[in-house]
Protein backbone atom coordinates (compact mmCIF):
# COMPACT_ATOMS: atom_id res chain seq x y z
CA UNK A 1 0.00 0.00 0.00
CA UNK A 2 1.28 3.15 -1.09
CA UNK A 3 2.21 6.40 1.83
CA UNK A 4 -0.59 7.99 -0.26
CA UNK A 5 -3.09 5.76 0.18
CA UNK A 6 -2.64 5.56 4.40
CA UNK A 7 -2.90 8.90 4.25
CA UNK A 8 -6.04 9.35 2.44
CA UNK A 9 -9.20 6.77 2.28
CA UNK A 10 -10.49 7.59 -1.27
CA UNK A 11 -7.87 8.17 -3.84
CA UNK A 12 -9.16 8.98 -7.33
CA UNK A 13 -6.63 9.13 -10.27
CA UNK A 14 -7.47 9.55 -14.00
CA UNK A 15 -10.97 8.44 -13.87
CA UNK A 16 -12.87 8.41 -17.22
CA UNK A 17 -16.21 6.65 -17.73
CA UNK A 18 -17.50 6.50 -21.57
CA UNK A 19 -20.92 4.43 -22.82
CA UNK A 20 -21.62 3.77 -26.17
CA UNK A 21 -24.19 5.56 -28.05
CA UNK A 22 -25.62 5.05 -31.30
CA UNK A 23 -23.69 8.44 -32.34
CA UNK A 24 -20.93 6.58 -30.80
CA UNK A 25 -18.56 6.83 -27.61
CA UNK A 26 -20.10 9.15 -25.11
CA UNK A 27 -17.79 10.43 -22.40
CA UNK A 28 -19.40 11.10 -18.86
CA UNK A 29 -16.43 11.75 -16.85
CA UNK A 30 -12.73 12.72 -18.03
CA UNK A 31 -9.46 12.50 -15.95
CA UNK A 32 -10.95 13.00 -12.92
CA UNK A 33 -8.19 12.88 -9.74
CA UNK A 34 -8.65 13.78 -6.05
CA UNK A 35 -7.93 12.47 -2.58
CA UNK A 36 -10.30 12.41 0.40
CA UNK A 37 -9.29 12.25 4.03
CA UNK A 38 -10.65 9.79 6.47
CA UNK A 39 -13.92 11.91 8.71
CA UNK A 40 -13.58 14.48 5.78
CA UNK A 41 -17.45 15.68 4.12
CA UNK A 42 -16.84 16.73 0.46
CA UNK A 43 -19.69 17.82 -1.87
CA UNK A 44 -19.29 16.85 -4.99
CA UNK A 45 -21.85 19.98 -7.30
CA UNK A 46 -22.77 20.44 -10.75
CA UNK A 47 -24.94 21.34 -13.05
CA UNK A 48 -27.64 18.64 -14.07
CA UNK A 49 -25.70 16.35 -16.36
CA UNK A 50 -22.42 17.04 -15.82
CA UNK A 51 -21.30 13.72 -14.26
CA UNK A 52 -21.62 13.85 -10.19
CA UNK A 53 -24.25 11.27 -9.94
CA UNK A 54 -22.15 8.83 -11.96
CA UNK A 55 -18.74 9.63 -10.32
CA UNK A 56 -20.62 8.71 -7.40
CA UNK A 57 -21.93 5.33 -8.66
CA UNK A 58 -18.17 4.51 -9.60
CA UNK A 59 -17.08 5.60 -6.18
CA UNK A 60 -19.00 3.19 -4.17
CA UNK A 61 -18.23 0.49 -6.81
CA UNK A 62 -21.83 0.44 -8.09
CA UNK A 63 -20.65 0.90 -11.70
CA UNK A 64 -17.02 0.21 -13.57
CA UNK A 65 -14.77 3.31 -14.73
CA UNK A 66 -13.52 2.91 -18.36
CA UNK A 67 -10.04 3.82 -17.29
CA UNK A 68 -8.21 5.34 -14.23
CA UNK A 69 -8.63 4.42 -10.85
CA UNK A 70 -10.52 4.26 -7.60
CA UNK A 71 -8.68 3.03 -3.84
CA UNK A 72 -11.26 3.08 -1.26
CA UNK A 73 -9.46 2.65 2.09
CA UNK A 74 -6.74 0.85 0.53
CA UNK A 75 -8.39 -1.53 -1.73
CA UNK A 76 -8.31 -0.82 -5.88
CA UNK A 77 -11.80 -1.42 -6.74
CA UNK A 78 -10.82 -2.12 -10.39
CA UNK A 79 -8.71 -5.38 -9.05
CA UNK A 80 -12.23 -6.69 -7.76
CA UNK A 81 -15.07 -8.55 -9.29
CA UNK A 82 -18.17 -8.03 -9.10
CA UNK A 83 -18.54 -9.99 -5.71
CA UNK A 84 -15.54 -8.56 -4.24
CA UNK A 85 -16.95 -4.98 -4.72
CA UNK A 86 -20.46 -6.12 -2.93
CA UNK A 87 -18.04 -7.21 0.20
CA UNK A 88 -16.41 -4.14 0.16
CA UNK A 89 -19.57 -2.13 0.41
CA UNK A 90 -20.83 -4.24 3.09
CA UNK A 91 -17.96 -3.86 5.17
CA UNK A 92 -17.25 -0.44 4.69
CA UNK A 93 -19.50 1.89 2.83
CA UNK A 94 -23.11 2.99 3.24
CA UNK A 95 -25.07 4.51 0.46
CA UNK A 96 -28.29 7.59 1.27
CA UNK A 97 -30.19 7.61 -2.29
CA UNK A 98 -32.34 10.16 -3.09
CA UNK A 99 -35.29 7.91 -4.00
CA UNK A 100 -35.01 6.03 0.01
CA UNK A 101 -34.69 2.51 -2.02
CA UNK A 102 -36.14 1.07 1.16
CA UNK A 103 -37.53 -2.57 0.70
CA UNK A 104 -41.45 -1.77 0.69
CA UNK A 105 -42.34 -5.41 2.50
CA UNK A 106 -39.98 -5.17 5.33
CA UNK A 107 -40.55 -2.60 8.60
CA UNK A 108 -38.22 -0.09 9.54
CA UNK A 109 -36.42 -1.98 12.31
CA UNK A 110 -35.89 -4.71 9.71
CA UNK A 111 -35.17 -2.32 6.77
CA UNK A 112 -32.36 -1.07 8.92
CA UNK A 113 -31.00 -4.22 10.21
CA UNK A 114 -30.52 -5.81 6.63
CA UNK A 115 -27.36 -4.88 6.24
CA UNK A 116 -26.16 -6.18 9.42
CA UNK A 117 -27.35 -9.48 9.08
CA UNK A 118 -26.14 -9.73 5.68
CA UNK A 119 -23.05 -9.19 7.11
CA UNK A 120 -23.80 -11.03 9.73
CA UNK A 121 -23.26 -8.97 12.38
CA UNK A 122 -24.70 -10.87 15.70
CA UNK A 123 -26.06 -7.44 17.30
CA UNK A 124 -28.24 -6.12 14.11
CA UNK A 125 -31.16 -5.26 16.10
CA UNK A 126 -29.42 -3.69 18.77
CA UNK A 127 -27.73 -1.81 16.04
CA UNK A 128 -30.88 -1.20 14.48
CA UNK A 129 -32.87 -0.07 17.05
CA UNK A 130 -29.93 2.51 18.57
CA UNK A 131 -29.95 4.24 15.07
CA UNK A 132 -33.81 4.65 15.09
CA UNK A 133 -33.62 6.18 17.98
CA UNK A 134 -30.77 8.58 16.85
CA UNK A 135 -32.84 9.81 14.01
CA UNK A 136 -35.87 10.22 16.07
CA UNK A 137 -37.56 6.44 14.75
CA UNK A 138 -38.10 4.79 17.74
CA UNK A 139 -41.86 4.97 17.74
CA UNK A 140 -42.35 3.87 14.22
CA UNK A 141 -40.35 0.97 14.53
CA UNK A 142 -42.54 -1.43 13.61
CA UNK A 143 -44.37 0.22 10.66
CA UNK A 144 -43.83 -0.16 6.65
CA UNK A 145 -42.46 2.44 4.44
CA UNK A 146 -46.20 2.94 2.92
CA UNK A 147 -46.81 3.95 6.81
CA UNK A 148 -44.10 6.83 6.77
CA UNK A 149 -43.84 10.48 5.28
CA UNK A 150 -41.26 10.70 2.83
CA UNK A 151 -38.86 12.34 5.62
CA UNK A 152 -39.14 9.71 7.84
CA UNK A 153 -38.59 7.17 4.88
CA UNK A 154 -34.80 9.24 4.93
CA UNK A 155 -34.29 9.12 7.83
CA UNK A 156 -34.89 4.89 7.56
CA UNK A 157 -32.44 5.48 5.02
CA UNK A 158 -29.90 7.31 6.89
CA UNK A 159 -30.37 4.68 9.69
CA UNK A 160 -29.91 1.95 7.38
CA UNK A 161 -26.75 3.69 5.82
CA UNK A 162 -24.79 3.84 9.08
CA UNK A 163 -25.46 0.41 10.78
CA UNK A 164 -22.61 -1.60 11.32
CA UNK A 165 -20.49 2.18 11.38
CA UNK A 166 -19.14 2.33 7.90
CA UNK A 167 -15.83 4.36 6.84
CA UNK A 168 -17.65 5.95 4.24
CA UNK A 169 -21.00 7.31 3.59
CA UNK A 170 -22.23 7.94 0.19
CA UNK A 171 -25.28 10.60 -0.31
CA UNK A 172 -27.02 11.09 -3.45
CA UNK A 173 -29.45 13.90 -3.21
CA UNK A 174 -30.13 13.36 0.05
CA UNK A 175 -32.39 15.99 0.55
CA UNK A 176 -33.94 16.75 -2.65
CA UNK A 177 -37.35 14.90 -2.48
CA UNK A 178 -38.23 16.80 0.62
CA UNK A 179 -39.99 19.80 1.66
CA UNK A 180 -37.83 22.13 3.36
CA UNK A 181 -37.95 21.21 6.92
CA UNK A 182 -37.69 17.54 6.58
CA UNK A 183 -34.99 18.38 4.13
CA UNK A 184 -32.95 20.21 7.56
CA UNK A 185 -33.42 17.42 9.37
CA UNK A 186 -31.90 14.79 6.93
CA UNK A 187 -28.56 17.21 6.29
CA UNK A 188 -28.09 17.56 10.18
CA UNK A 189 -28.64 14.28 10.72
CA UNK A 190 -26.11 13.39 8.15
CA UNK A 191 -23.47 15.69 9.38
CA UNK A 192 -24.32 14.82 13.22
CA UNK A 193 -23.58 10.90 12.61
CA UNK A 194 -20.88 11.88 10.40
CA UNK A 195 -19.00 13.58 13.23
CA UNK A 196 -20.27 11.03 16.24
CA UNK A 197 -19.26 8.31 14.32
CA UNK A 198 -15.77 9.85 12.45
CA UNK A 199 -17.71 8.56 9.20
CA UNK A 200 -16.46 10.28 6.13
CA UNK A 201 -19.02 11.96 4.01
CA UNK A 202 -18.85 12.37 0.05
CA UNK A 203 -22.60 13.96 -0.98
CA UNK A 204 -23.86 14.86 -4.49
CA UNK A 205 -25.95 18.21 -4.51
CA UNK A 206 -27.32 20.87 -6.18
CA UNK A 207 -27.80 22.78 -3.04
CA UNK A 208 -24.92 25.25 -2.64
CA UNK A 209 -26.03 26.40 1.18
CA UNK A 210 -25.53 22.34 1.69
CA UNK A 211 -22.32 22.21 -0.54
CA UNK A 212 -20.84 25.10 2.06
CA UNK A 213 -21.62 22.66 4.97
CA UNK A 214 -18.52 20.02 3.81
CA UNK A 215 -14.98 20.55 4.57
CA UNK A 216 -14.40 20.93 0.57
CA UNK A 217 -16.44 20.74 -2.76
CA UNK A 218 -15.68 19.17 -5.93
CA UNK A 219 -16.95 21.57 -8.89
CA UNK A 220 -17.76 19.09 -12.13
CA UNK A 221 -18.59 20.84 -14.94
CA UNK A 222 -19.14 18.85 -18.86
CA UNK A 223 -17.47 15.79 -16.58
CA UNK A 224 -14.31 17.16 -15.81
CA UNK A 225 -13.46 18.39 -11.80
CA UNK A 226 -12.82 22.41 -12.52
CA UNK A 227 -12.27 23.27 -9.01
CA UNK A 228 -11.47 22.03 -5.46
CA UNK A 229 -12.96 24.16 -2.90
CA UNK A 230 -12.24 24.67 0.41
CA UNK A 231 -15.59 26.67 1.83
CA UNK A 232 -14.29 27.70 5.14
CA UNK A 233 -11.09 29.60 3.89
CA UNK A 234 -12.49 29.93 0.26
CA UNK A 235 -9.55 29.03 -1.16
CA UNK A 236 -9.37 27.07 -4.97
CA UNK A 237 -6.80 24.13 -4.59
CA UNK A 238 -4.99 23.43 -7.48
CA UNK A 239 -5.46 20.41 -9.72
CA UNK A 240 -2.05 20.76 -10.84
CA UNK A 241 -0.97 20.52 -7.06
CA UNK A 242 -3.50 17.63 -6.62
CA UNK A 243 -1.83 15.78 -9.36
CA UNK A 244 1.70 16.57 -8.88
CA UNK A 245 1.10 15.03 -5.44
CA UNK A 246 0.06 11.84 -6.28
CA UNK A 247 2.67 11.33 -9.08
CA UNK A 248 5.34 11.94 -6.20
CA UNK A 249 3.99 9.56 -3.38
CA UNK A 250 2.76 6.61 -6.60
Amino acid sequence: MSALSQLNIIQVKELTKSVNTLDGDLTILSDISFNVKPGESVAIVGASGSGKSTLLSLLAGLDRASAGSIVLDGEALEELDEEGRAALRAQKVGFVFQSFMLVQSLSALENVMLPAELANQKDAKEQALALLEQVGLSHRVEHYPSQLSGGEQQRVAIARAFVGTPKILFADEPSANLDSKNGKLIEQLLFDLNQQQGTTLVLVTHDESLAQRCDRILHIEGGELTQLRDPENNNDESLEETAQEQANVG
